[in-house]
């Protein structure tokens, strides 16, 4: 029996090894272009891994929700960048309850998201950090133009209970060199009215070997890095060596030649496809297509037409996407030296709020 053999399937297994390389790798690379590391636990949503990326040099973390940030501050992390808008009674309510613990700095990317902001944090003595996201290409959130967003810094300014925290951004794949353009001009604009901007933010773990490449840029936010997965391999960012996450599945049923049964559906694979074809990557065997996914079989096919599986085998696989693997399972299997060595709790799991 192999080590893996004992473990009920289906299951998400995390090489710690590889994550550890993974996450000294990036921050060397960071730390030597002298750009400061914030990485986004979304994608593994675990204390433990934060704590690892804060010791490898990381200033601080970025979340996504405020339900990750309220449980990482729980945890004792104290400088949490949140790269979302806050809009609502409630959740400011929560922002609030979070600032008069942490160092929490928040987005911004409409006068509507600032004067809600500026209505709750009213202590002048105690000012809510607040960045300008900008659109640089991806056509989410974020103001379109470096005009606008010193228009929305002045906003920023003049409240009494915020303080303008510099700019951020979130560029599609390839989208460095747009990044420092608006960045720089934006940054130029700033500087000409005076407002000084404390940091630069950028992020994406398609292009963090690029980041250099934006020198406007002053700190860095990637997340899929430290497990990477199919769609960062696809891209050339990475080898399959360097994927720290892969779910374990069981063949239940080989009932044709051509096609195999595994007891991993979209409830732990996810269907999110990432611009790819399939449901993710078999180790070992490339043949191998996983093409069908129902919410409890993964219906696997083989290029040449012949599985060559049985039931009762085991295939390890490295999905589409990690982050949203990593909210469906409560734990994850942790391994060293290829072994389980214990469980990590997906502390953040299901925060969506």
């Amino acid at each position: 029996m192999g080590p893996l053999d004992t473990l009920d399937t289906p299951c998400v297994l995390v090489d710690l090894d590889v994550a550890d390389a993974n996450i000294v790798r990036h921050q060397a690379y960071l730390t030597a272009h002298g750009i400061a590391a914030r990485p986004h636990i979304k994608t593994h949503k675990t204390v433990d891994l934060a704590r690892a990326q804060m010791a490898a040099g990381a200033v601080g973390i970025t979340c996504q929700k405020l339900g990750e940030a309220e449980v990482m501050a729980d945890a004792g992390f104290t400088d949490i960048l949140l790269t979302y808008n806050i809009v609502g009674a409630p959740k400011l309510a929560r922002l609030m309850a979070l600032h008069a613990r942490i160092a929490i700095a928040v987005v911004a990317d409409s006068a509507a998201v600032v004067d809600g902001l500026a209505a709750a944090s009213r202590d002048p003595a105690r000012p809510l950090t607040v960045l300008v996201e900008c659109d640089t290409g991806a056509r989410r959130c974020g103001v379109a133009d470096p005009g606008l967003a010193l228009a929305l810094a002045h906003r920023i300014q003049a409240a009494p209970g915020l303080a303008f925290g510099g700019l951020m951004t979130y560029p599609p794949n390839g989208g460095t060199a747009a990044v420092e353009a608006f960045m720089a001009e934006a940054k130029a604009l700033l500087d000409a009215a005076g407002l000084l901007c404390p940091r630069v933010t950028s992020g994406g773990s398609p292009d963090m070997w690029r980041a250099h490449e934006a020198p406007v840029v002053s700190e860095y936010r990637a997340g899929t890095y430290i497990y990477n997965d199919r769609s960062l391999v696809e891209r050339g960012v990475c080898d399959w060596a360097d994927c720290a996450l892969t779910v374990l599945a069981t063949v239940v049923s080989v009932p044709a030649q051509d096609r195999a049964v595994i007891d991993a559906g979209s409830k732990v694979l996810t269907t999110d496809p990432m611009g790819l074809t399939g449901h993710g990557h078999v180790l070992g065997r490339p043949d191998l297509a996983i093409d069908r996914l129902s919410e409890e079989h993964g219906c696997v096919q083989a290029s040449d037409g012949a599985v060559r599986l049985s039931v009762g085998q085991r295939l390890r696989i490295v999905p589409n996407h990690v982050c949203v693997v990593s909210n469906m399972v409560d734990r994850v299997v942790a391994l060293r030296d290829g072994a389980p060595v214990g469980e990590l709790a997906i502390a953040a799991r299901g925060r969506v709020t």
